[in-house]
């Protein structure tokens, strides 16, 4: 499964820079999406020498995944937000978000990177639907966000309702990031892929470990969607969840599809936008959340948006499928800052709960100005957030999935014996050998054995369906069917398995 974005452009080969064992940077940023691009080139507009290290390759993870809106009507998020804080809290989250998109927006104008303006819309089909409608356009203008009712939405089916703001932003994320690290190499900035953070020390200046060697750097700042560093515990505050975004070709188009970016507020979600590409114009059509891990068949979640799709804009020819990863906070906040027992020099972002492109940005002008020793009032607002009675109750409901899936999963895997034969092609199985549980796959008629053990924290691992890889319940570390690490709090790849 390969995004529209990651299918139709690719950032410059000659982008990349050679490791260097042992070389000293001011700041090291752990990962080449959004956030860490973003905070690379404020840092170097700053003078600062900066080395981006990325796992696999720029966008590869969540921004090249995205459905890529830029917008401050996010859903459902404000109204829950309030559930959870204070309304200068939410005002804080408001003024944040519009600054990440001011600045995002610049950065595009400035660079010639095509963007389209849209109006942006919430919309409901069931009368639980409406009533979050309504307390969603409560929240919105108590942050001033100027969101208003409409019954007007441009979609080929029914509504019971719809907020909307205007002059909202689309745009395709890879060309977005390829802007990032052309600006980044242009003020002599570093970017290095394929070298993955698998460590740090204590003290500045911190020895960063990774894949390839050690590096010195005085800060580093983990923007690696969930952090890659254990301190803090961040990966029990998090609930990792995996959603699907496809793309189409629809007769008549552009005019039979809808201009504006869409999202419900029912479930299972459905989230809209157009896509324009070569001349012509794409629908993408995303939803069906879950938490990682935990869905019987991701699978059935595609087919189900196929099915949703070809109702509603028959005779749609798809194009591209693919899933996204994010991290939703307990209390529905991103966390940006330090990292506790970082000795004041680790950073991380993390949290965005599906609305990374202004929440990227947001945090990258949060981290820099801590970076650069700047203030900026809505950032510290956010840091100085409480812990709520909600807040308890959603860390409980995100723990007690793992509490019940750990101990389930290694005794189903204690009492199944792995088969002696093959899985079919594009199966996966866990089971029972030499007393570990081992999980055996085959994709393109190639059946590889691994360790069954997530390497995170020891959660036994579920084979999507969908995306052939095996993902862990606990925390939502992903694996490649051959063991390759893809995502998540792990930092390493699992073990192969002879035989």
């Amino acid at each position: 499964m390969k995004s529209v974005w990651l299918d139709t452009y690719e950032v410059p080969s000659t982008a990349t820079d050679e490791f260097v064992p042992g070389a000293h940077y001011d700041t090291v940023v752990a990962g080449a999406g959004l956030t860490g691009l973003t905070t690379a080139v404020l840092l170097a507009r700053a003078g600062q020498r900066v080395a981006v290290l990325e796992a696999r390759s720029v966008g590869a993870v969540t921004t090249g995944n995205t459905t890529a809106k830029l917008s401050l009507l996010q859903g459902a998020t404000l109204s829950q937000i309030r559930r959870h804080q204070s309304d200068e809290v939410l005002r804080a989250y408001v003024e944040g978000n519009r600054e990440g998109m001011s600045w995002l927006v610049r950065h595009l104008e400035e660079r010639g990177v095509p963007f389209q303006r849209r109006s942006a819309y919430t919309y409901a089909t069931t009368s639980r639907g409406t009533s979050q409608l309504r307390k969603e356009l409560e929240a919105a203008r108590a942050a001033d966000l100027h969101v208003s009712w409409t019954g007007d939405t441009g979609l080929p089916y029914e509504v019971a309702g719809a907020i909307t703001l205007p002059d909202q932003v689309q745009f395709h994320p890879m060309e977005v990031l390829g802007s990032l690290v052309a600006e980044l190499r242009e003020r002599g900035g570093t970017l290095v892929e394929g070298v993955r953070i698998n460590g740090a020390g204590f003290r500045s200046p911190l020895t960063v470990q990774t894949s390839a060697g050690s590096v010195e750097a005085d800060r580093l700042v983990l923007a690696t969607g969930t952090p890659v560093l254990d301190r803090g515990g961040y990966f029990a505050k998090l609930s990792p969840n995996r959603s699907y975004a496809l793309t189409y070709r629809v007769p008549g188009a552009p005019e039979s599809i809808p201009e504006g970016m869409y999202i419900s507020a029912d479930s299972p979600t459905r989230t809209l936008r157009t896509v324009p590409l070569d001349g012509e114009e794409l629908l993408l059509v995303g939803g069906n959340d879950h938490v990682v891990g935990r869905s019987p068949s991701p699978q059935a979640a595609v087919d189900d948006l196929e099915e949703w799709t070809q109702r509603h804009f028959p005779g749609a020819e798809r194009t591209h499928a693919w899933a996204a990863q994010d991290y939703q906070s307990v209390n529905l906040v991103p966390f940006i800052g330090t990292l506790p027992r970082g000795g004041g020099n680790i950073y991380l972002a993390t949290g965005y709960n599906k609305w990374g492109m202004s929440n990227a940005v947001a945090a990258a002008i949060a981290l820099s100005a801590e970076i650069l020793g700047g203030s900026v009032p809505w950032a510290a607002t956010l840091g100085r957030r409480v812990t709520t009675p909600s807040d308890v109750l959603t860390s409980l409901r995100f723990n007690a999935g793992v509490g019940v899936n750990a101990p389930k999963d290694w005794l189903k895997a204690e009492l199944q014996e792995l088969p002696g034969e093959a899985p079919g092609e594009g199966q996966g199985t866990v089971g029972r050998r030499t007393g570990r549980p081992v999980a055996a796959s085959t994709v393109d008629g190639r059946t590889c054995r691994v360790s069954g053990v997530c390497t995170h924290l020891g959660g036994v691992l579920r084979w999507n369906d969908a995306e052939r890889s095996w993902d862990c319940p606990l925390h939502g570390s992903r694996f490649a069917a051959d063991g390759a690490l893809l995502e998540g709090p792990a930092v390493k790849d699992l073990p192969r398995v002879d035989g």
